[in-house]
Formats: C-alpha cells, structure tokens, sequence
C-alpha cells in the first residue's frame, strides 16, 4: 500500500520562509521562544474565536496555548457544527485535539450512556488520547472517560463499563468490539465516532473488519471524524463505507488556497495540513 509522498502535503509558509531576511529570521526566532503550545504552524486567529465554553476556554489556557495550529483552524469550526470530516496532517500539528475539543464542546453527558467512540490502533496511543480528553475536561464535573485495550484484565473493563459507565470510550478494535459482542459496551447511543490514524487501521485487513462490525453497532446517524498523516488513494472508497454525503477534497498542490476546502458545502472536507 503505497502512501502520500509527505513532499506533496500543502505548505502555506514555504514562500514567506523563502522571503525572510536576517531580520525577519531574527524576529521570528524570538516570537517562536513566546509561544506556550507544543504545535507547528501555530496560526494567527486565537481558540475564543470559535465561540467554545467557557470550560474548554479554561482548559486550553490552563494547558498553554494561546493560538491554534493551521489545521485547528481548518477543521475545529467544521467539527464543532457536526460536520463529517477527513482530515490529513502530519504529526505533530495538534490532530488529537481538534476531535478533543470538537466532541466536549457538543457533548450533552447522560448518565450510563456512552456518547463518544474514538478508535485507535494502538494501546499507547489509547491511553494518550484518554489522558488528553482528561485534561481538556477538567472543568466539566461528572464527564466520565473510559480507557480500553487488549494486555488488561477484561473483568475489570466489564466492571467499570457496569458501575461507572464512561461518556467518552477510548479504545482499540480488537477489545472495544469484544466488549460490545458481550454486552458490557453499548453503542446505541453513540453520537460521535471518531478514527485516529485511520490508515492504520482501515489498511490492516483484520483491524478493517471489527471497525466495520463496531460501526454496524452505532446508529447511523452520528458525526464521524477520521484523522491520519496519510490518505492512499485506495482508502479512501473504504472511508466513504463510514460516512454520508462524501466529497473528498484533497489539498496537495503547494499553492492551492485553504478557502478551496472551506468553500464546499458537503458535510466530509480532506484537509491536507502544512508542517
């Protein structure tokens, strides 16, 4: 399976980098040394611009950052209206916390009800999610966060999944379709459900399957989000099996405006993210 040549991903500042004189270089150096976040690319419009609750508002300042990446930028006002969304970036540029913050801004907790889904295709990885969804929630009281994957005693997954029934479950294909075949994870009530690094799973032949059987559980109508660093073109007929009202917009040419995905109507946008 071949995948996306990372050169052919849109960067929006190669010209500006291109320009800069010592001076600017200099400048630039210094406003680098100011910014608290972690992620590349940070852009110039803040988080209050998207009109989040205060809650969130709160989090994100508690965390550090003052500004969204570009692919914030992009897909958080896309996410936060329920919008389908594929999007594509590469690592590093705050992926994880465009479904975060989309899915806490729209959730409406009802107790023993799981409203959120979010799948990835490693344990670690799980376990970082549930961690950011952790913090990012900090100021909604009585949000639940559940974390599952294979390796941990199922007992206990099935206990805290009867007695504490999580709002938000993150986990692995393999032990979330194995508590949902026996009952102890309903996804009935799913309103969010959300890939991270879709390509490794939808790739992998067995992974593919239980995301398919898991999606077959959710009802049909619900936000689906799928984020990754690459999209083959071979995926992507496999991702319109998960969505409704797909259209694929795919950003790869160096000099492409932004506002060419922004301007789409449909519910899905590819947004390709610069480094």
């Amino acid at each position: 399976m071949a995948n996306m040549d990372e050169d052919q991903l849109l960067d929006y500042e190669e010209e500006q980098e291109e320009a800069t004189d010592a001076t600017k270089a200099e400048n630039g150096t210094t406003a680098e040394k100011k910014i608290k976040g972690t992620y590349a690319s940070i852009h110039s419009s803040g988080f209050r611009d998207f009109l989040l609750k205060p809650e969130l508002l709160r989090a994100i300042v508690d965390c550090g950052f003052e500004h969204p990446s570009e692919v914030q930028h992009e897909c958080i006002p896309q996410a936060i209206l329920g919008m389908d969304i594929v999007c594509q970036a590469k690592s590093g540029m705050g992926k994880t916390a465009v479904f975060v913050l989309a899915t806490l801004q729209q959730l409406e907790p009802v107790d023993g009800e799981v409203s959120v889904l979010v799948m990835c295709h490693t344990r670690e990885l799980a376990f970082q999610i549930s961690k950011e969804y952790e913090r990012f929630s900090k100021y909604y009281p009585g949000i639940k966060i559940g974390v599952f994957f294979g390796g941990m005693p199922i007992k206990k997954d099935e206990e805290v999944l009867k007695n504490n029934t999580p709002h938000i479950v993150v986990g692995t294909p393999g032990r979330t379709l194995q508590l949902a075949r026996q009952g102890s994870l309903k996804l009935n009530k799913i309103k969010y459900f959300v890939l991270d690094e879709c390509d490794k799973m939808i790739g992998d032949n067995d992974m593919r399957r239980d995301v398919q059987e898991i999606v077959k559980m959710t009802p049909q109508e619900k936000q689906v989000m799928m984020f990754s660093a690459t999209l083959p073109k071979d995926l992507r007929a496999v991702c319109k099996k998960f969505m409704q009202d797909v259209s694929f917009c795919a950003t790869t040419q160096r000099l492409q405006s932004r506002t060419g995905c922004a301007a789409l109507p449909r519910r899905l946008r590819l947004i390709a993210a610069p480094c």
